[in-house]
């Protein structure tokens, strides 16, 4: 096998903003097999569904990050409709899965549905599709039972609402806590090293080593923190971040 056919990526990504409030849902799939996964389908049900077809993607899984309704309203519906399983988040956010219906009233979103996973997400699980394998983290701070699921070969996280180009995730909802947040991202996002690419729940992508240089919340320069930040960020991979509309 030649070293090209090595390095031949197995998965392709797009991110396809969902809701009123531009969350970024992503579609995963295996460019072999055409199965894949939405992480954090937050709504526009026939939206997401209708990028699953254009690529000829046949979803067999939805994972989620946290319990907030833009993130986990349509899992229900995507369930219902593929017969995929629903994988985390973490247990601690089971309170929030059971009120999106709740939330959606406040907002103004109708077509969220509660949901009950059919597994929940512990810190260190490891999540597959197509023999590629995802990391887990739990990082609570945004809500108590967030996790971030990642893949250190590519380089690339989905960090939900976790931290964002420039911010991080808002800790005045329920159960927020400020310092918990910072903590996570400083012990268990860090480590995962500076040129880690994360796609946010909104907004742009950006990487560790970026955020650890500027952002106003978590620089190094504010928290701290101690760990090796060798070389810069790496420019972004534009086509990764292509969104389908």
């Amino acid at each position: 096998m030649t070293d090209q056919a090595e390095h031949k990526p197995k998965l392709e990504i797009r991110v396809v903003p969902t809701t009123p409030l531009q969350q970024n849902t992503s579609l995963i799939w295996s460019i072999e097999t055409k199965e894949g996964v939405f992480v954090d389908p937050g709504g526009d049900i026939d939206k997401l569904m209708g990028a699953a077809e254009e690529f000829g993607v046949k979803i067999v899984g939805v994972w989620l990050t946290h319990g907030h309704l833009d993130h986990a309203g349509a899992a229900a519906e995507v369930r219902e409709r593929t017969g995929c399983e629903i994988i985390g988040p973490h247990k601690d956010d089971q309170w929030l899965l059971d009120t999106i219906e709740e939330q959606g009233a406040r907002y103004g979103l109708t077509d969220g549905r509660n949901v009950t996973p059919d597994r929940y997400l512990e810190d260190g699980d490891t999540l597959e599709l197509d023999g590629v394998k995802f990391g887990v983290a739990h990082c609570p701070g945004h809500t108590p039972g967030h996790v971030v699921i990642y893949n250190e070969p590519a380089h690339l996280a989905f960090v939900g609402d976790v931290l964002f180009q420039g911010s991080i995730g808002r800790t005045d909802f329920p159960r927020g806590n400020h310092q918990q947040l910072i903590d996570s991202i400083t012990s268990k996002l860090w480590p995962l090293g500076t040129d880690m690419r994360f796609i946010p729940g909104h907004g742009a992508m950006s990487t560790f080593g970026q955020e650890r240089q500027n952002n106003p919340f978590v620089a190094d320069a504010l928290t701290g923190y101690a760990g090796a930040a060798t070389g810069t960020a790496n420019e972004i991979d534009q086509k990764l971040a292509k969104r389908w509309s």
